[in-house]
């Protein structure tokens, strides 16, 4: 366990909060979203459910004051993970979207690259080991 820095805390609230606008939109207006974006319906869906759950961890993890380091890295991790798969995507033929859900794709990947950026730095603040 490492003590969460002030940075830490806020950038994973700032996570939670982006995440979960975007799951709210994602699961309740999933067809409206797929025909305004040109998006598959289902993919919108589907993302939307995931962002649920991660919404709800990063949630937890920003109210606590002493955060698993692991969990932080996987966190790290998949986020950046999930700004490469963004770009990916638009690159891989599977999706086509129109030039605003180009846009849309690309400003979660930048946000998404922005908040791992964000919570790297608050995991390199935090304080060491702490023994409960």
């Amino acid at each position: 366990m490492i003590h969460s820095s002030q940075l830490l805390r806020r950038a994973f609230i700032a996570d939670a909060v982006f995440s979960g606008v975007s799951a709210a939109a994602m699961v309740l207006d999933a067809g409206p979203l797929a025909s305004f974006l040109n998006l598959p319906e289902a993919l919108l869906r589907e993302t939307g459910l995931f962002l649920v759950a991660y919404a709800a961890l990063v949630g937890w993890l920003g109210a606590r004051a002493a955060v698993p380091k692991p969990l932080v890295l996987l966190v790290i991790v998949g986020n950046a993970a999930w700004t490469l798969a963004s770009i990916a995507l638009l690159f891989s033929g599977a999706v086509s979207p129109n030039l605003l859900g180009i846009i849309v794709i690309m400003a979660q990947a930048i946000a998404t690259g922005v908040l791992a950026e964000l919570q790297y730095a608050g995991m390199r603040r935090s304080e060491g080991v702490v023994t409960a």
